[in-house]
């Protein structure tokens, strides 16, 4: 199997795959694919209790689409549903968390679960749960704008917004509160992730809650005609960034 990932940030990966190789990708992530890959609509691998886990605690799809090649050479498009970066981690040694929305394929010989945060990391951040990798293999995540890859040393720490935070490994981690009270009402960023190395992070550079914010204005019933506005501007402005 060969990849490549193309267009950032408005990415998509292009895969080369051989006589076998199989890709386990979200459900409308197809771009295009050659004849000779066979699709398949299945639940999660993993077991029933991981998918029914993954499907009801961490509001990923109950299936998934797996497509495996049926000669050397064939083609496969596959893509994401943020705007912004593709990133590829290769994991081996370790556990990877994901932020649920960030996964967007994977090789077949890895597997997701979820993994329980606790009652103040999930409430005061994004989710009660995050996906966790089971297995080695290639993972394929976006996210918002563009990702970036922090490499924490030990003692390391670094603060992240909770909706900015796209994979990470090894190191700790804990939701805090940022600043004073001053900075909750009017700095517009309450709470944050504190990493503590050794370890990975990878975060986004956009806010997908500040783009909800933002179109909030034109999304009403009554405003259709300035929604497509925005969409088309949207589109437009995302193929010239891939130029």
């Amino acid at each position: 199997m060969k990849f490549e990932i193309v267009n950032n940030p408005v990415g998509m990966i292009d895969f080369v795959l051989d006589n076998g190789d199989m890709i386990n990708a979200e459900a409308a992530s197809l771009v295009y694919m050659s004849d000779d890959i066979a699709i398949e609509t299945k639940k999660r691998r993993g077991g029933l209790l991981k998918t029914l886990k993954t499907t009801m605690l961490a509001g990923e799809s109950f299936f998934m689409n797996e497509y495996r090649s049926r000669r050397d050479g064939t083609r496969l498009g596959i893509t994401g549903n943020a705007v912004g970066d593709m990133h590829h981690i290769h994991v081996e040694d370790g556990e990877y968390f994901i932020q649920s929305g960030s996964f967007v394929c994977s090789t077949a010989e890895l597997t997701l679960d979820t993994q329980w945060q606790g009652f103040k990391k999930g409430l005061f951040g994004t989710n009660l749960f995050m996906l966790k990798t089971v297995g080695g293999g290639t993972l394929f995540v976006d996210g918002w704008g563009g990702v970036r890859r922090l490499d924490l040393g030990r003692g390391e720490t670094v603060k992240i917004d909770n909706y900015q935070i796209v994979a990470f490994t090894g190191a700790d981690y804990d939701v805090i509160k940022l600043g004073s009270l001053k900075t909750t009402i009017f700095g517009g960023d309450a709470l944050v992730t504190k990493f503590t190395g050794p370890g990975t992070v990878y975060y986004s550079t956009k806010n997908p809650m500040e783009l909800a914010r933002a179109l909030r204005p034109f999304l009403s019933s009554n405003n259709s005609n300035a929604t497509s506005s925005v969409v088309g501007g949207l589109i437009g402005a995302g193929i010239g960034l891939k130029r």
